[in-house]
């Protein structure tokens, strides 16, 4: 373990925990095997259709959109000797990306599943997003390898800042500043020049003890993260739910590659396990919004339907308009002919009543 061949075995080696190197054979040792030690490692693909930029996509990453901050580079905003010197450009970027702003995907309602039927070892993430929590997976079960928004400290002191004044700074995109000292409060996350946090080297090692490895979303090309696939036992099965293949997976005789979108290929290895119905309903509990959860659901329409829509919008305006206009001229209209009939000496507007009689 730890050395990973770069070489993808073919088609003529024969798996060997697995009937065949498909998601539907995986599904079935899951169930004749009685999985119970599952090890999911994810990176930023696994969060961004929730809308979350990954950090290096060109034009759409994190770092491509930090340009109006005038950083010397994109990189600066998670250093820490630059986070010390101005850190209005983090508490900038925070202010877009605190927990609470994005809904978790079906990826992080499938690591819940999985923690719901206890067949959840530990989830290893490389993000700072907090999805699988706020997806309801406990922090107990989360190893997250470069820290979250999920707690803080100052950086100087140490001292813990409360969750709730740390939640209304950042979205009054506010810097933050310790009560002991005044000194500059951070997110747990961990920036450049900063060590990992050790709940993850004292976690390494678990990888061993999985019977099942799921990795998603990620490009294992960050170290040391990028080495715990290598650290899984020979013969256990690993799962890539990836848009390409990474870090020497698919070397091992029961590798099994989902190349594309994550979202996707946990739909599918879901509906092999017979939890689509599950994984839906549970998704479906973290939008807490009726009619947003609506229109999620509601299937796209045509670009003729969209335009008849819009049609539709402008003749009901259009309408409501000419409506309004003939409301007020017969309004406009009754009240003249009222203030006439008052001039000629009528009394129906000191005795309406009378004119009803006579009606």
């Amino acid at each position: 373990m730890g050395n990973e061949s770069s070489t993808e075995v073919d088609e003529f080696t024969s798996p060997t925990a697995l009937e065949a190197r498909t998601i539907e054979a995986v599904a079935k040792y899951v169930k004749t095997h009685n999985v119970k030690k599952v090890v999911v490692m994810v990176g930023a693909g696994i969060s961004t259709s929730a809308g979350i930029p990954d950090f290096r996509s060109p034009d759409t990453g994190i770092y491509a959109n930090l340009a109006n901050l005038d950083l010397p580079e994109p990189e600066a905003v998670f250093d820490i000797g630059f986070f010390r010197h101005n850190p209005k450009p983090f508490y900038a970027l925070a202010h877009e990306l605190y927990p609470g702003r994005y809904r978790p995907t079906i990826v992080h309602s499938f690591i819940k599943l999985l923690y719901d039927k206890g067949m959840l070892l530990k989830h290893f993430t490389q993000n700072i997003d907090c999805l699988e929590r706020q997806a309801g997976v406990p922090g107990e079960k989360i190893i997250e390898a470069h820290g979250s928004f999920a707690s803080q400290r100052c950086i100087e002191c140490k001292e813990i800042f409360p969750d709730e004044e740390m939640h209304q700074m950042v979205f009054k995109a506010e810097v933050p500043h310790c009560h002991k000292c005044n000194g500059l409060v951070k997110p747990d996350i961990v920036f450049f020049g900063e060590a990992l946090p050790s709940e993850f080297f004292d976690s390494r090692f678990l990888p061993e003890e999985a019977d099942l490895c799921i990795i998603m979303g990620t490009s294992l090309s960050v170290q040391p993260f990028a080495s715990l696939p290598s650290m899984v036992s020979p013969g256990v099965p690993r799962v890539l739910i990836n848009m390409e293949r990474v870090g020497g997976l698919g070397s091992r005789s029961d590798d099994v590659l989902v190349i594309g979108d994550c979202d996707a290929g946990v739909r599918k290895f879901a509906k092999a396990l017979g939890w689509e119905e599950e994984l839906e309903v549970l998704w479906e509990e973290t939008n807490p919004d009726p009619q947003k959860r609506a229109e999620e659901n509601a299937p796209l329409k045509t670009r003729d339907e969209r335009l008849q829509d819009e049609v539709d919008r402008l003749t009901e305006e259009v309408d409501r308009t000419l409506g309004l206009t003939d409301a007020y001229q017969n309004k406009v209209r009754e009240k003249l002919a009222h203030e006439a009939h008052r001039q000629s000496g009528g009394l129906d507007h000191v005795f309406p009543h009378l004119t009803r009689q006579l009606s």
